[in-house]
């Protein structure tokens, strides 16, 4: 490669950063930075700084912290493809629990499980009842939709891992903090593999189809 190309990539990608930046801090959990500047500020308040395009690089760095060389980084990589993780967490927990679904055949019991998690995990869990992971029923839907949501995003914290420091990071900061993505157990990263290749080949059709 010429040294006047080399010259023009490294350039271009050095004015990407602060966009990758302001891509990042609009999309990361309020919450997030209620911690990093001050807990007591409004929600109102902490919208219109998230939102600050002058602002935004800066939030974002503070985000990463030391944990990524923003200049060197990696920032066409999304290992969600820019989809929702809370979501891909439910698709994940969902075929985990698939079990527990499908026998929540009552008119009562099923309608508020699918209020709870949504109706596309409860379909993406009947059609994916082969790889689901939990023996034991649970049969209180509001009990089962807390564990869709827990097993799942420890899954998806798992599979994580498995991912760049950068790609890891820019998904757990577009969660709540203290979601089971922090603190997959052995149990998750045993089964993170074959079910997030589910949740992943599920939103890759998605978009495709798009």
């Amino acid at each position: 490669m010429s040294a006047s190309m080399s010259s023009t990539k490294s350039n271009r990608s050095f004015t990407l950063v602060p966009d990758r930046l302001r891509e990042l801090a609009a999309s990361v959990d309020p919450g997030r930075f209620a911690g990093l500047l001050d807990p007591l500020l409004s929600p109102s308040t902490l919208a219109r700084l998230q939102q600050s395009a002058r602002l935004q690089p800066r939030l974002a760095e503070l985000l990463l912290g030391s944990n990524v060389e923003v200049s060197c980084a990696d920032w066409n990589e999304d290992a969600l493809l820019g989809h929702d993780p809370r979501r891909a967490a439910l698709l994940a927990g969902s075929t985990w629990h698939a079990r527990s679904i499908l026998k929540l055949v009552s008119r009562h019991d099923l309608p508020k499980l699918v209020e709870l998690i949504g109706p596309e995990p409860h379909a993406f869990a009947v059609r994916n009842l082969s790889s689901a992971v939990a023996t034991t029923p649970i049969v209180d839907p509001e009990q089962l939709s807390r564990q869709i949501e827990y097993d799942g995003h420890a899954c998806l914290g798992a599979w994580l891992e498995e991912t760049s420091s950068l790609a890891r990071i820019c998904v757990l900061l577009r969660l709540p903090v203290g979601t089971a993505a922090e603190s997959p157990t052995a149990e998750h990263r045993s089964a993170a593999g074959q079910l997030l290749s589910l949740v992943m080949a599920h939103l890759r059709t998605e978009a495709a189809g798009a």
